[in-house]
């Protein structure tokens, strides 16, 4: 799936299935959960088994057509109260009597002869601005009313316990302040919102989804917090009534921007750039956010967080790190001193893609061998997004803004591929006068490959030709390669085709003192 300009794309085989939706001009982030596909920034959702169902997360309604809202049962049977400062005489069971001194509301008990106070009520509230706009389970928002008490879930926020059979009308678990009897709104502009909170990054995990921000969030309050969706539902992001299909937020205690999320052997991790913060547990009542100080994601490299053989790898800010769970290392101690930045990777097969630039602003596209442990550069490529899918890994280049894939899925690849590899300093190793006298070099070349080889002696910047092979019939064999006496050298291997180097052996020689 991808988006392009106001349509959906869905890729199904060689067909296209394009849906119109509307979206802001902004980077967009993908997120699956089920059939769905949650859109972000956009906060819109699409369900790609049924497409027709498909629309905004958030919903805000600015009701004005003859707002009511009357006490009722939890079926929607309405109370008729009796507001009075004495009892009412001959009361009957289920009658209802409301006292405005001590302003508690009463029913009539016919078995205990007795009037039995009403704590908690429910609310049922009617207008036609509501027709199709709100569902059971949702929690909502009511604001801009005198006689709605602020006694729901989450300050003004309400459950919806059930759709009326007859729209458009709904049931809150809520009180009504009973002093307003009239219980009309209509000459007010009543504002019914389910919304979802600002985040800076969102993941999936155990049919929630997760989110986290740092800095001023729509309210206009400074926020560090972690979010979760309600179980199953990721529209509703404040529904708090104490059980375990809750949403969830919490505030947590480091400094600094969030850099990264993802879901790892089970766990939402979000990660700032010198710690990371995983959570634990099932359900509400029992998460917990474990802080774990360490090399956490680097400012801009987001997209670096990918999973190689149930191995988590992602750009820090020093290198490139591996997490298994416990604390990550670094593994890419062959880039020297060089600093890269605005890292996006992915993962195919046994290996680690990742295009990054440099201080100067060149782009490199490194992969990383997670069974060789070995680093190989392949080209200046500068992908903007991966994604793998059916034994290919795709990305979006930044040159042309096509998409492409790593293994040509489709393509007929007529000219072999440019390869070289470059050793470190050979030969200072041991403390005596010693120097390498010949170099055998096993491999293998495919029919019309070709490899050179040359040294460079003393770290002289200069390099010379040593030896040249082309490839006559698939089969192995030894180069002997005799360099010039030096104090110690480097190897460069080149060529143009398939190689494959199965050992390089050296042969070392005791000199003089001098």
């Amino acid at each position: 799936c991808y988006i392009d300009g106001d349509y959906f794309v869905i890729c199904k085989g060689n067909a296209e299935e394009r849906y119109r939706m509307t979206f802001n001009d902004q980077p967009k982030s993908l997120v699956s959960m089920g059939a769905y596909v949650i859109i972000m920034p956009d906060k819109k959702y699409i369900n790609t088994e049924d497409p027709e169902d498909r629309g905004k997360i958030e919903e805000v309604v600015e009701a004005t057509a003859g707002v009511t809202f009357s006490p009722c049962r939890a079926d929607g049977t309405l109370y008729e109260i009796t507001s009075s400062d004495t009892e009412p005489e001959d009361p009957e069971g289920g009658d209802t009597w409301y006292e405005p001194k001590s302003k508690t509301l009463r029913e009539y008990s016919s078995t205990t002869k007795e009037w039995i106070s009403i704590y908690n009520t429910h609310v049922l509230i009617s207008s036609t601005d509501l027709v199709g706009k709100f569902k059971n389970g949702d929690a909502i928002k009511i604001s801009g009313i005198t006689t709605l008490l602020a006694k729901g879930l989450n300050d003004t926020t309400f459950p919806i316990k059930k759709l009326s059979n007859i729209q458009p009308r709904f049931i809150i678990q809520a009180n009504l302040n009973l002093d307003y009897l009239s219980k009309d709104e209509e000459s007010n502009t009543v504002l019914f919102e389910r919304k979802m909170p600002e985040m800076d990054f969102i993941v999936e995990s155990e049919n929630r989804l997760w989110g986290c921000k740092y800095g001023i969030n729509e309210d206009g309050e400074l926020v560090n917090e972690i979010y979760a969706s309600k179980l199953g539902d990721f529209r509703n992001w404040n529904y708090f009534a104490g059980i375990s299909t809750d949403s969830y937020a919490a505030s947590v205690g480091t400094d600094g921007k969030f850099t990264g999320a993802i879901t790892y052997l089970g766990h939402p991790i979000f990660f700032k750039e010198n710690c990371m913060h995983k959570i634990y547990g099932n359900f509400p009542s029992n998460f917990q956010i474990q802080t774990t100080s360490c090399r956490g994601v680097q400012p801009g490299c987001e997209k670096s967080l990918a999973i190689v053989n149930e191995l988590l790898f992602y750009k820090s800010l020093t290198g490139v790190c591996v997490y298994d769970g416990s604390l990550p290392s670094e593994i890419s101690e062959e880039f020297g001193e060089a600093r890269y930045y605005d890292a996006v990777a992915g993962n195919l097969g046994n290996k680690y893609y990742i295009s990054m630039r440099d201080e100067h602003y060149n782009w490199h596209l490194f992969v990383y061998d997670g069974l060789k442990g070995l680093w190989h550069r392949e080209d200046d490529t500068q992908a903007i997004t991966y994604c793998a899918h059916k034994g290919d890994l795709y990305y979006i280049d930044y040159a042309d803004k096509l998409i492409k894939t790593i293994r040509g899925t489709g393509v007929t690849e007529t000219n072999p591929i440019k390869w070289k590899a470059e050793t470190g300093i050979m030969g200072t190793n041991t403390p005596d006068k010693k120097y390498i006298s010949r170099i055998d070099v096993r491999m293998s070349l495919a029919v019309g490959a070709r490899v050179i080889i040359s040294a460079e002696y003393d770290s002289s910047g200069e390099w010379e030709h040593l030896y040249t092979m082309a490839g006559t019939s698939l089969r192995s064999f030894a180069l002997p390669i005799r360099p010039k006496r030096c104090d110690h050298m480097r190897l460069r291997i080149e060529g143009e085709g398939d190689a494959k180097i199965f050992s390089i052996c050296k042969t070392i020689e005791q000199g003089s003192d001098t």
